[in-house]
C-alpha cells in the first residue's frame, strides 16, 4: 500500500511520536510510506529519512491557502490510504476528500479534552468525521466524548487503539538500583504548557516538609510551548525549589532517562493516552499520574499513585506516599505496570490493527 501520514509537524510531541512509530511499522511491513506536514520542526526527520520515508512540508501562513495546498498535494498523488492525527490535519484530510476520493481515510483523536464539549468550533471539527472511513481514539474516555458530540457517527466507524510501544526499546535495565544517591529520582517527559500542570507540582512540593523535599530529585524533559514555564520559574525561586527540580530540552535519549529513574510522573489536567505513562509502565516503573482518561484503569494496582491535578494536596499525597514505599515495593509496582503494558501496548498488534483499518 501507498500510505500518507498527515500531521502538523514532526516535533517532539506525543501525537507526533506515535504517528512516527506507526509509519516505521507500516514501512517494516513492506508499505510505501510518506509524511505531509505544514510546520517545519524536524525532530523526527532524520529517523524517518533513514528508513526511506519521504517528508513533504507545505508552509503556508494563511489557513485557507494551507488547506488548498495540502488538498492538492493529497489529491495529486495516488495514495491507497491516508492517516492523520490531531484536529487541524484531520479537517484538512477530510476536506481533501470532497467531492469524492479513492483512498481510505483514518483520522486519529489524541486528546480527551473536556473543553471539546463546550466549544462550538471544537464540536464542528468532530462533525467532519462523518466523511472519514474510520475514527480512532487512543483512549475510551476520548471516544466517549467524540460519540457524545457527534451522535450520527456510526459506532462501526469508531475504534479505540492504544499507543504502540516497542518493547525491544522500552524495557527495564537488567541492573537497576532504586535511590542510587539516596534520593528518589522522579522524571517527567512532557512539553511545558499550562495543561501539563507544572504549577500544581510546585504547589505540592511547597506543602511537603523540607526533609521530604530533600529526598526528591525531579528531572523534567520537554520544550517550552507557552508562557507557563516562565511563570513557574519565578515560583521555583520564590519557593526555594532550585535543588529539587532540573529542566532539560526534549531528547532522543529519553528511553535511558526513564530507565534510570525511580518513578515516572505526569500531572496533566487532561490527556488522551500519554506516551510517558505507557513508556514508564513498559520500563517497569511506578507511575504517579493524574486520574484522567483511561489512566485509573491502567494504574489500578495502587490508587495511591493517582492524583487530582487541580488539588495540590492530592499531588502531595502521591509524592509523600511514594517516598515512603520500600525499594521492594517500588519493584513490585513497576513489575505489575510492565505486565499491564505488555497486555495493552504491543507494537506489532497495534500496527496490525491500524493496517486492517487502512486496507
Amino acid at each position: 500500500m501507498n500510505i500518507l501520514c498527515v500531521i502538523d509537524c514532526l516535533g517532539p510531541g506525543g501525537a507526533q511520536r506515535q504517528l512516527v512509530e506507526l509509519a516505521l511499522g507500516f514501512k517494516e511491513k513492506g508499505n510505501d510510506v510518506s509524511f505531509l506536514t505544514y510546520h517545519h520542526i524536524p525532530y523526527y526527520n532524520s529517523i524517518l529519512e533513514k528508513k526511506g520515508i519521504r517528508i513533504t512540508c507545505i508552509k503556508r501562513s494563511n489557513y485557507f491557502g494551507r488547506l488548498c495546498a495540502m488538498r492538492r498535494c493529497i489529491r495529486n498523488e495516488r495514495y491507497d490510504a491516508v492517516i492523520s492525527f490531531l484536529e487541524a490535519p484531520n479537517i484538512i484530510c477530510e476536506a481533501a476528500g470532497f467531492p469524492t476520493r479513492n483512498w481510505k481515510l483514518v483520522v486519529g483523536e489524541r486528546s480527551a479534552d473536556p473543553n471539546i464539549t463546550k466549544s462550538v468550533r471544537l464540536k464542528m471539527y468532530r462533525w467532519f468525521h462523518l466523511f472519514a472511513d474510520h475514527v480512532v481514539a487512543n483512549s475510551y474516555a476520548n471516544m466517549n466524548i467524540i460519540q457524545a458530540i457527534n451522535p450520527l457517527l456510526q459506532k462501526s466507524k469508531c475504534t479505540v487503539i492504544y499507543n504502540a510501544i516497542d518493547f525491544n526499546k522500552w524495557k527495564p535495565l537488567l541492573e537497576y538500583t532504586p535511590r542510587k544517591n539516596g534520593k528518589l529520582k522522579l522524571i517527567v517527559a512532557s512539553t511545558h504548557r499550562y495543561l501539563k500542570n507544572l504549577n500544581g507540582l510546585l504547589e505540592a512540593l511547597r506543602l511537603l516538609s523540607e526533609t521530604e523535599r530533600s529526598s526528591l530529585q525531579i528531572e523534567w524533559y520537554g520544550e517550552e510551548i507557552d508562557e507557563s514555564f516562565m511563570k513557574a520559574k519565578q515560583k521555583i525561586k520564590a519557593y526555594g525549589l532550585e535543588a529539587v527540580l532540573s529542566f532539560y530540552p526534549a531528547t532522543h535519549e529519553i528511553t535511558r532517562k526513564i530507565q534510570d529513574a525511580d518513578v515516572v510522573c505526569l500531572f496533566s489536567f487532561f490527556e488522551g493516552m500519554p506516551n510517558a505513562v505507557c513508556e514508564g509502565m513498559a520500563c517497569a516503573k511506578p507511575v504517579i499520574c493524574s486520574a484522567v482518561s483511561d489512566v485509573p484503569e491502567l494504574l489500578s494496582y495502587d490508587a495511591n499513585l493517582l492524583c487530582n491535578p487541580k488539588d495540590p494536596n492530592s499531588i502531595r499525597h502521591a509524592l509523600r506516599y511514594v517516598l515512603g514505599v520500600s525499594d521492594d515495593e517500588l519493584r513490585r509496582i513497576g513489575e505489575h505496570n510492565k505486565k499491564c503494558a505488555e497486555t495493552n501496548f504491543g507494537r506489532g498488534k497495534i500496527i496490525s490493527q491500524y493496517l486492517e483499518l487502512l486496507h
